[in-house]
């Protein structure tokens, strides 16, 4: 057998791996028969994708996908074994590693993608903040927009006595910390969480209201009027576009260019028992994501189609395709070009950088998830032990051997330290350097520093 053969030619690289986390050369699969979760969301395509090319069964792997209620019903499955990995929130694995919620030992191989949210607002909210919006000379809205106007309509809000509330999918997703980061880049304190006092609501001493709502019922419950917005992945703000109930007012490529989204998470135990497994499944992730992004994105009019299945995302295909294939849609008609709205592979996309999982720890600590200061070394050392590239960077160099991905495909694994350059492309222009997570931190005017509780 092909892999076999090739075993030996990587015996010096997966020595290294053996060394420092236990994993063997790679080989045939110990388990074959494999059951993975995801939410319906769009950027569950890797998992869709390699299934349906074939990719999994490429690497001998006979697996089925199984579409999951909710976030925290797809991570008690991943813990408890029922799934044997899934489509992650990126904060999860980390969460369950530092024991806020559920504590288990959760890692990640693989990035699923960058970007893909955004934060949608109601009609109401919507018309009550263009009139404070600069218009272009084609008298549309000009963007990004930032929350220093959703202000003036918080602040009327408070004035009536009525509280404003949004809705993120969970306390740990992304769309947590990118709505929480666009409000208080605008002067709206998103509240903060006391886990130390029981308080896990994340509402203490808010200007708006965050609450959790599955990605597929936000649309129902902003049009029910239960929420005034919220921040989603896709299809779900579209969905509010073409249904005619809200605005999405900014993506989140806007609040921080090429932000990491979704991330595959297993157990370090599966890893442990099952190391040439663990590799089968990130080399057929990253065939699909590569997949996803050739020739320009010339493979997303098929994703489209693929998604809309009701066993993947089961949302209408002309919803999908408004994000999937390059463009976005604010208000109904204002289509505009946004080619990395969903980021697959380019970009590096699918490495598992340790900077990105010390972002999300900075933003536990500044909204009070992590109760009090951790040193430098506690985020760093942290996310290494959840963040797994020495496993990427194994499955990556059997593509190349195999022919099926070139070197330049992928970071330069010899010198690659896991740490990005610093990034300044962020809605605030404040500049984030993964090696300093406590500087980080206290540049901001809005959360928690230094020894500060709520």
């Amino acid at each position: 057998m092909f892999v076999k053969k090739l075993a030996g030619a990587l015996a010096c690289s997966a020595a290294l791996v053996v060394a420092s986390h236990a994993m063997a050369a790679v080989g045939k699969p110990e388990k074959e028969e494999l059951k993975l979760g995801f939410i319906k969301l769009t950027d569950m395509a890797p998992l869709a994708i390699a299934y349906e090319k074939g990719y999994f069964e490429d690497e001998g792997l006979y697996v089925t996908l199984e579409a999951q209620a909710n976030w925290k019903v797809l991570l008690d499955g991943v813990i408890t074994g029922q799934l044997d990995g899934a489509h992650m929130l990126a904060g999860q694995p980390l969460a369950a590693t530092i024991g806020f919620g559920t504590k288990a030992n959760i890692i990640t191989p693989f990035s699923m993608d960058l970007n893909g949210n955004g934060i949608t607002v109601s009609n109401e909210v919507w018309k009550e903040m263009l009139p404070f919006i600069p218009k272009g000379k084609d008298g549309k809205p000009v963007h990004p927009i930032k929350a220093d106007v959703l202000k003036k309509v918080v602040d009327q809000f408070k004035a009536q006595g009525k509280p404003f509330k949004m809705g993120m999918v969970f306390p740990v997703s992304t769309h947590n910390y990118e709505l929480r980061y666009w409000l208080a880049a605008g002067g709206i304190n998103p509240g903060y969480y006391a886990p130390q006092k029981g308080d896990t609501s994340g509402t203490i001493k808010a200007d708006a209201l965050l609450s959790v709502t599955p990605p597929p019922q936000m649309p129902a419950t902003l049009e029910a009027g239960t929420i005034n917005g919220y921040c989603v992945g896709e299809p779900w703000n579209q969905q509010a576009v073409f249904k005619g109930i809200g605005v999405p007012v900014i993506t989140d490529y806007e609040i921080w260019k090429n932000n990491p989204e979704k991330v595959f998470g297993i157990t370090a135990e599966f890893a442990k028992k099952y190391p040439n497994t663990t590799v089968h499944l990130v080399k057929a992730l990253i065939r699909a994501a590569m997949w996803l992004d050739a020739n320009h994105d010339a493979n997303r009019p098929e994703a489209v189609k693929i998604l809309s299945k009701s066993q993947y995302v089961g949302a209408d295909a002309k919803v999908i395709a408004n994000s999937m294939t390059g463009t976005f849609e604010y208000e109904k008609g204002d289509t505009r070009s946004v080619p990395d709205f969903n980021v697959f592979f380019r970009y590096n996309a699918t490495y598992p950088y340790y900077s990105d999982a010390i972002w999300y720890l900075t933003q536990m600590r500044r909204w009070g998830q992590i109760p009090e200061k951790k040193a430098d070394k506690w985020y760093i050392d942290t996310a290494k032990q959840v963040y797994r590239p020495d496993i990427y960077s194994v499955a990556a160099k059997e593509l190349i051997a195999e022919g099926k991905a070139k070197a330049s495909d992928f970071p330069d694994f010899a010198k690659e330290s896991g740490f990005k350059p610093p990034q300044k492309e962020f809605i605030d222009g404040v500049t984030y350097d993964g090696h300093t997570p406590n500087a980080y931190i206290d540049k901001f005017k809005i959360g928690l520093k230094e020894t500060q509780q709520p």
